[in-house]
């Protein structure tokens, strides 16, 4: 007899990219704790960041923000597998399992590397970015910010792609879908 956890496929790989993308994120906040121990005496980042936020530096907070909503939106995204999977017992076809592929995709790449991109916008259109580099806090470069819109664009539209997919599989499976 095939137990639960088998049968749950696809929620089983969404909660494990949850907990992938919750890593990363994790990764970046030590990184950035580190960096303000290390480059602590030439500015203090957060505040820096906190009193510049009517500038560039909005998109380092909005993506950190926007990055948690979307490991949150994986995890959700596995309930409503589980649900087909296990509690509904829905059979998944070749060409439904080819559309959560995009869906899991779209989710794990397009949202994530758009978030990464508003967050590295907002460091490197406030100046933060230089102090990396060896140099000074220097104006914001408002004219660094347009070379992200193109790349987050992109993103957006892989995330879109994705989210659609997922979409049509899911409705596709819970209304048409025999029990396995």
């Amino acid at each position: 007899m095939t137990s639960d956890i088998q049968r749950a496929r696809w929620g089983s790989r969404f909660i494990i990219s949850a907990i992938a993308q919750g890593g990363i994120l994790t990764s970046f906040a030590i990184f950035f704790i580190v960096s303000q121990f290390i480059f602590s005496n030439k500015l203090d980042m957060i505040q820096f960041l906190s009193l510049s936020f009517d500038g560039p530096a909005k998109w380092f907070f909005l993506g950190i923000i926007f990055y948690l909503i979307f490991i949150v939106a994986i995890a959700v995204t596995a309930i409503f597998y589980i649900q087909l999977e296990i509690n509904l017992q829905r059979k998944l076809s070749k060409f439904i399992n080819a559309l959560v592929w995009i869906h899991l995709f779209g989710m794990n790449i397009g949202g994530p590397l758009a978030t990464i991109l508003m967050i590295f916008a907002g460091l490197a259109g406030s100046g933060i970015l230089s102090v990396f580099s060896g140099g000074d806090i220097g104006p914001e470069d408002v004219n660094i910010m347009t070379s992200f819109i193109t790349p987050i664009a992109i993103s957006i539209s892989i995330l879109s792609l994705g989210v659609i997919s997922g979409g049509v599989a899911y409705i596709k499976t819970f209304f048409i879908s025999k029990r396995v």
